[in-house]
Protein backbone atom coordinates (compact mmCIF):
# COMPACT_ATOMS: atom_id res chain seq x y z
CA UNK A 1 0.00 0.00 0.00
CA UNK A 2 1.14 3.37 -0.77
CA UNK A 3 0.74 6.40 0.60
CA UNK A 4 1.16 8.65 -2.21
CA UNK A 5 -0.97 11.26 -3.23
CA UNK A 6 -1.50 13.17 -6.89
CA UNK A 7 -4.75 15.30 -7.61
CA UNK A 8 -5.04 14.56 -11.48
CA UNK A 9 -6.35 18.17 -12.62
CA UNK A 10 -8.16 17.28 -15.60
CA UNK A 11 -9.48 13.93 -14.30
CA UNK A 12 -11.35 12.85 -17.92
CA UNK A 13 -10.53 10.26 -20.51
CA UNK A 14 -6.61 9.88 -19.84
CA UNK A 15 -6.83 11.35 -16.43
CA UNK A 16 -9.27 8.81 -15.16
CA UNK A 17 -7.54 5.87 -16.41
CA UNK A 18 -4.47 7.22 -14.68
CA UNK A 19 -6.88 7.26 -11.33
CA UNK A 20 -7.75 3.72 -11.88
CA UNK A 21 -4.54 2.94 -12.25
CA UNK A 22 -3.02 4.85 -9.80
CA UNK A 23 -5.64 3.44 -7.14
CA UNK A 24 -5.00 -0.09 -8.22
CA UNK A 25 -1.44 0.52 -6.95
CA UNK A 26 -2.87 1.99 -3.48
CA UNK A 27 -2.16 5.56 -4.01
CA UNK A 28 -4.38 8.42 -3.01
CA UNK A 29 -6.28 10.25 -5.89
CA UNK A 30 -7.89 13.38 -6.35
CA UNK A 31 -9.76 14.38 -9.52
CA UNK A 32 -11.02 18.07 -10.50
CA UNK A 33 -12.95 18.49 -13.07
CA UNK A 34 -16.37 20.71 -13.42
CA UNK A 35 -18.71 17.00 -13.07
CA UNK A 36 -17.14 15.37 -10.55
CA UNK A 37 -19.86 12.84 -11.18
CA UNK A 38 -18.37 11.53 -13.52
CA UNK A 39 -14.73 10.60 -11.77
CA UNK A 40 -14.30 6.85 -11.08
CA UNK A 41 -14.91 5.37 -7.96
CA UNK A 42 -12.87 6.31 -4.93
CA UNK A 43 -10.94 9.24 -6.52
CA UNK A 44 -11.56 12.06 -4.17
CA UNK A 45 -13.81 14.93 -5.81
CA UNK A 46 -12.26 18.45 -6.69
CA UNK A 47 -15.46 20.27 -8.48
CA UNK A 48 -13.57 23.92 -10.66
CA UNK A 49 -13.70 25.74 -13.54
CA UNK A 50 -10.63 26.05 -14.38
CA UNK A 51 -11.16 29.46 -16.04
CA UNK A 52 -12.66 31.12 -12.83
CA UNK A 53 -9.24 32.39 -11.19
CA UNK A 54 -10.85 32.10 -7.86
CA UNK A 55 -9.71 28.75 -5.51
CA UNK A 56 -12.67 26.16 -5.71
CA UNK A 57 -14.14 25.73 -2.27
CA UNK A 58 -13.24 21.78 -2.54
CA UNK A 59 -9.21 22.63 -2.93
CA UNK A 60 -7.39 20.39 -0.74
CA UNK A 61 -6.19 21.56 2.55
CA UNK A 62 -3.02 19.02 2.70
CA UNK A 63 -0.92 19.18 -0.22
CA UNK A 64 -0.65 16.30 -2.63
CA UNK A 65 2.64 15.19 -3.48
CA UNK A 66 2.25 14.83 -6.80
CA UNK A 67 -0.16 17.25 -9.92
CA UNK A 68 -0.98 15.47 -13.33
CA UNK A 69 -1.85 18.72 -15.30
CA UNK A 70 -4.29 16.65 -18.05
CA UNK A 71 -7.19 18.91 -18.90
CA UNK A 72 -8.68 18.80 -22.36
CA UNK A 73 -9.69 21.92 -23.83
CA UNK A 74 -13.19 22.42 -24.10
CA UNK A 75 -13.36 24.24 -27.51
CA UNK A 76 -10.81 23.73 -30.17
CA UNK A 77 -10.15 26.96 -31.37
CA UNK A 78 -7.46 29.70 -30.05
CA UNK A 79 -9.18 30.99 -27.12
CA UNK A 80 -9.80 27.40 -25.98
CA UNK A 81 -6.39 26.13 -26.17
CA UNK A 82 -5.51 29.74 -24.24
CA UNK A 83 -7.59 28.86 -21.57
CA UNK A 84 -7.57 25.59 -20.95
CA UNK A 85 -3.84 24.92 -21.20
CA UNK A 86 -2.15 28.35 -20.47
CA UNK A 87 -4.65 30.21 -17.99
CA UNK A 88 -5.99 27.20 -16.26
CA UNK A 89 -2.50 25.72 -15.47
CA UNK A 90 -1.78 29.47 -14.25
CA UNK A 91 -4.86 29.05 -11.91
CA UNK A 92 -3.75 26.12 -10.74
CA UNK A 93 -0.27 26.90 -9.95
CA UNK A 94 -2.32 30.34 -8.16
CA UNK A 95 -4.04 28.05 -6.01
CA UNK A 96 -1.29 26.23 -4.74
CA UNK A 97 0.79 28.95 -4.28
CA UNK A 98 -1.95 30.74 -2.00
CA UNK A 99 -2.10 27.36 0.20
CA UNK A 100 1.48 27.41 0.14
CA UNK A 101 1.23 23.70 -0.97
CA UNK A 102 4.22 22.86 -3.53
CA UNK A 103 3.91 18.85 -4.86
CA UNK A 104 7.04 16.93 -5.26
CA UNK A 105 6.77 17.13 -9.02
CA UNK A 106 3.92 18.23 -11.43
CA UNK A 107 3.14 16.52 -15.12
CA UNK A 108 1.68 18.73 -17.67
CA UNK A 109 0.24 16.58 -19.98
CA UNK A 110 1.09 18.43 -23.77
CA UNK A 111 1.11 17.40 -27.17
CA UNK A 112 3.39 16.42 -30.15
CA UNK A 113 1.64 19.34 -31.67
CA UNK A 114 4.58 21.20 -30.35
CA UNK A 115 6.89 19.88 -33.30
CA UNK A 116 6.53 20.93 -37.10
CA UNK A 117 8.57 18.80 -38.43
CA UNK A 118 6.63 17.39 -41.83
CA UNK A 119 9.36 15.33 -43.95
CA UNK A 120 9.10 11.58 -42.15
CA UNK A 121 12.14 12.72 -40.04
CA UNK A 122 12.92 10.81 -36.87
CA UNK A 123 12.53 13.12 -33.67
CA UNK A 124 12.78 12.80 -29.82
CA UNK A 125 12.76 15.12 -26.42
CA UNK A 126 15.61 17.31 -28.25
CA UNK A 127 13.97 18.35 -31.52
CA UNK A 128 13.50 21.63 -32.43
CA UNK A 129 9.60 22.76 -31.40
CA UNK A 130 8.82 25.48 -34.03
CA UNK A 131 4.66 25.23 -33.82
CA UNK A 132 3.36 26.87 -36.86
CA UNK A 133 -0.39 26.65 -35.38
CA UNK A 134 -1.67 28.18 -32.77
CA UNK A 135 -2.42 24.88 -30.41
CA UNK A 136 1.22 23.89 -30.85
CA UNK A 137 2.22 27.69 -29.80
CA UNK A 138 -0.17 27.52 -26.86
CA UNK A 139 1.33 24.12 -25.68
CA UNK A 140 4.75 25.63 -26.07
CA UNK A 141 3.70 28.62 -23.59
CA UNK A 142 1.64 26.25 -21.35
CA UNK A 143 5.33 23.71 -21.30
CA UNK A 144 7.19 26.90 -20.49
CA UNK A 145 5.04 27.85 -17.84
CA UNK A 146 5.17 24.56 -15.94
CA UNK A 147 8.44 24.33 -16.15
CA UNK A 148 9.16 27.94 -15.01
CA UNK A 149 6.81 27.20 -12.00
CA UNK A 150 9.54 26.44 -9.34
CA UNK A 151 7.83 23.28 -9.04
CA UNK A 152 10.01 20.34 -10.28
CA UNK A 153 8.34 19.60 -13.76
CA UNK A 154 8.21 16.92 -16.40
CA UNK A 155 6.31 17.30 -19.77
CA UNK A 156 4.67 14.83 -21.45
CA UNK A 157 4.22 15.27 -24.97
CA UNK A 158 1.37 12.90 -26.04
CA UNK A 159 1.39 11.82 -29.68
CA UNK A 160 -2.14 10.83 -31.38
CA UNK A 161 -4.26 9.45 -28.52
CA UNK A 162 -6.87 6.42 -29.84
CA UNK A 163 -8.88 3.60 -27.46
CA UNK A 164 -12.62 3.53 -26.80
CA UNK A 165 -14.61 6.55 -27.75
CA UNK A 166 -11.63 7.87 -30.38
CA UNK A 167 -12.71 6.23 -33.37
CA UNK A 168 -12.74 8.56 -35.71
CA UNK A 169 -10.51 6.83 -38.51
CA UNK A 170 -12.12 3.72 -37.92
CA UNK A 171 -15.42 5.46 -39.21
CA UNK A 172 -13.15 6.95 -41.57
CA UNK A 173 -12.03 3.46 -42.83
CA UNK A 174 -15.50 2.03 -42.96
CA UNK A 175 -16.55 4.62 -44.73
CA UNK A 176 -14.02 3.84 -47.85
CA UNK A 177 -12.44 6.92 -47.14
CA UNK A 178 -8.77 7.30 -49.19
CA UNK A 179 -5.22 8.40 -48.04
CA UNK A 180 -2.47 9.13 -49.93
CA UNK A 181 0.52 6.80 -50.32
CA UNK A 182 3.60 8.84 -51.47
CA UNK A 183 5.03 10.28 -50.03
CA UNK A 184 4.77 8.39 -46.95
CA UNK A 185 2.90 10.75 -44.34
CA UNK A 186 4.05 8.91 -41.13
CA UNK A 187 1.76 9.30 -38.01
CA UNK A 188 1.95 8.59 -34.31
CA UNK A 189 -0.21 7.07 -32.23
CA UNK A 190 -0.53 5.91 -28.22
CA UNK A 191 -3.35 3.79 -26.99
CA UNK A 192 -5.10 6.16 -24.04
CA UNK A 193 -4.66 3.25 -21.83
CA UNK A 194 -0.45 3.43 -22.65
CA UNK A 195 -0.77 7.19 -22.39
CA UNK A 196 -2.10 6.65 -19.12
CA UNK A 197 0.62 4.26 -18.23
CA UNK A 198 3.19 6.47 -18.81
CA UNK A 199 2.28 8.60 -16.37
CA UNK A 200 1.90 6.49 -13.69
CA UNK A 201 5.26 4.62 -14.47
CA UNK A 202 6.86 8.63 -14.38
CA UNK A 203 4.87 9.39 -11.03
CA UNK A 204 5.91 6.30 -9.15
CA UNK A 205 9.52 6.48 -10.34
CA UNK A 206 9.97 9.99 -8.99
CA UNK A 207 8.35 8.36 -5.78
CA UNK A 208 10.83 5.48 -6.08
CA UNK A 209 13.41 8.14 -6.23
CA UNK A 210 14.52 7.83 -10.22
CA UNK A 211 15.93 11.16 -12.09
CA UNK A 212 13.19 12.04 -14.28
CA UNK A 213 14.19 14.58 -17.51
CA UNK A 214 12.10 17.67 -17.76
CA UNK A 215 10.13 16.20 -21.10
CA UNK A 216 9.39 12.77 -22.59
CA UNK A 217 7.28 11.62 -25.56
CA UNK A 218 4.14 9.40 -25.53
CA UNK A 219 4.28 7.47 -28.57
CA UNK A 220 4.26 3.58 -29.38
CA UNK A 221 7.20 1.61 -30.84
CA UNK A 222 5.08 1.98 -34.72
CA UNK A 223 5.37 5.43 -36.25
CA UNK A 224 3.39 3.76 -39.37
CA UNK A 225 2.46 5.44 -42.52
CA UNK A 226 -1.38 6.74 -42.09
CA UNK A 227 -1.84 4.81 -45.77
CA UNK A 228 -0.60 1.25 -43.87
CA UNK A 229 -3.20 1.89 -41.01
CA UNK A 230 -5.97 2.50 -43.71
CA UNK A 231 -4.70 -0.57 -45.21
CA UNK A 232 -4.45 -2.71 -42.52
CA UNK A 233 -7.99 -1.48 -40.55
CA UNK A 234 -9.23 -2.28 -44.73
CA UNK A 235 -8.50 -5.75 -43.93
CA UNK A 236 -9.37 -6.38 -40.29
CA UNK A 237 -12.99 -4.81 -41.38
CA UNK A 238 -13.80 -6.31 -44.19
CA UNK A 239 -13.64 -3.28 -46.22
CA UNK A 240 -13.64 -3.77 -49.89
CA UNK A 241 -14.77 -0.31 -51.58
CA UNK A 242 -13.29 2.80 -52.02
CA UNK A 243 -15.11 6.56 -51.52
CA UNK A 244 -14.82 8.07 -54.99
CA UNK A 245 -15.05 11.98 -53.10
CA UNK A 246 -13.69 11.40 -49.57
CA UNK A 247 -10.11 11.78 -48.44
CA UNK A 248 -8.50 11.26 -44.83
CA UNK A 249 -6.92 14.47 -44.59
CA UNK A 250 -3.58 15.17 -42.19
CA UNK A 251 -0.87 17.42 -42.53
CA UNK A 252 2.61 16.86 -41.18
CA UNK A 253 4.88 13.80 -41.07
CA UNK A 254 7.36 12.86 -38.63
CA UNK A 255 8.46 9.74 -36.71
CA UNK A 256 8.60 10.32 -32.72
CA UNK A 257 10.77 8.01 -30.87
CA UNK A 258 9.67 6.48 -27.45
CA UNK A 259 13.33 5.80 -26.76
CA UNK A 260 13.73 8.51 -23.48
CA UNK A 261 10.62 6.64 -21.81
CA UNK A 262 11.95 3.21 -22.16
CA UNK A 263 15.24 3.87 -21.33
CA UNK A 264 13.87 4.11 -17.95
CA UNK A 265 11.69 0.97 -18.03
CA UNK A 266 8.46 2.19 -19.61
CA UNK A 267 7.12 -0.03 -22.28
CA UNK A 268 3.66 -0.31 -23.95
CA UNK A 269 1.35 -2.45 -23.89
CA UNK A 270 0.19 -1.75 -27.48
CA UNK A 271 3.37 -1.58 -29.41
CA UNK A 272 1.85 -0.70 -32.48
CA UNK A 273 -1.61 0.31 -34.10
CA UNK A 274 -2.64 -3.46 -35.07
CA UNK A 275 -2.33 -4.68 -31.16
CA UNK A 276 -4.47 -1.32 -30.09
CA UNK A 277 -6.81 -1.45 -32.87
CA UNK A 278 -7.52 -5.35 -32.70
CA UNK A 279 -8.26 -4.62 -28.95
CA UNK A 280 -10.63 -2.11 -29.48
CA UNK A 281 -12.67 -4.04 -32.32
CA UNK A 282 -12.71 -6.87 -30.38
CA UNK A 283 -14.64 -5.09 -27.92
CA UNK A 284 -16.98 -3.83 -30.48
CA UNK A 285 -17.87 -7.05 -31.83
Amino acid sequence: MSDRSVMVVGCGDVGGRLARQLLARGWQVSGLRRSVGQLPAGVMPVAADLSEPAMPSAWPQRAPDYLVYCVAASQHDEAGYQAAYVDGLRHVLAWLAERGQRPRRLLFVSSSSVFAQKDGEWIDERAATEPEGYSGRLMLEAEQLALASGIPASVVRLTGIYGPGREWLLSQVRQGYRVAEQPPLYGNRIHAEDAASLLAFLLQADADGKVLDDCYIGVDDDPAPLADVVAWLRGYLGVTEWSDEQRVRRTGSKRCSNARARALGWAPVYPSYKEGYAAILKDLC
